[in-house]
């Protein structure tokens, strides 16, 4: 009898503490909470020009859509991540327009290599190549998504600074040699 009671108590407090996680993550995956850090505002008021924001269709992808995966794990994983941007925040390391635009590209440079890595999911999560109408596509983006798809490119490789502005590649890190005259 102890033991089935146990036994109970336990896993009530494991649904008890998945509930709470989850209730964690779809907190921190709104976009109020996302933007309420004053360094985001900036990301914010950029997005808002975008069509991930206002489109003929009215489907918005918010912050979480593009930054932090459906699964599980990979879902910790980004939330553990994320916490770097909240300490640099209150370390003053980007907390001020010009700062933040310092290190612009290194951040986006860590988000780009993070949806190599993963194939684009977040983005695929709504844009998959098999769902694609490449026919109601204008005739250059039929043929570029065409030829990603062969090539194996992901989103990001070609759809840099969709929902934010692209960054300035700082001078040393500009190769010569992929200038094409």
């Amino acid at each position: 009898m102890k033991k089935a009671v146990f036994v109970a108590v336990l896993l009530l407090a494991g649904a008890g503490a998945l509930a709470g996680v989850n209730g964690f993550f779809a907190y921190t995956n709104t976009m109020d909470f996302c933007t309420s850090c004053h360094t985001m505002q900036w990301n914010h008021e950029e997005y808002k020009k975008t069509v991930h924001f206002k489109n003929p269709s009215g489907v918005q992808a918010t912050c979480a859509d593009c930054h932090v995966p459906k699964e599980f794990w990979p879902k910790v994983k980004a939330k553990v991540v994320a916490t770097k941007d909240i300490y640099h925040q209150i370390m003053g390391t980007i907390d001020t327009k010009e700062k933040f635009e310092a290190h612009r590209w290194e951040m986006a440079n860590r988000v780009w290599d993070w949806m190599r890595e993963t194939d684009s999911k977040t983005c695929r999560n709504c844009h998959a190549f098999d769902d694609m109408d490449l026919s109601g596509q204008t005739r250059l983006a039929r043929k570029k998504h065409g030829r990603a798809r062969v090539e194996g490119k992901t989103c990001i490789d070609c759809h840099q600074g969709i929902a934010h502005q692209e960054p300035e590649i700082p001078m040393e890190d500009i190769n010569l040699d992929d200038i094409q005259l």
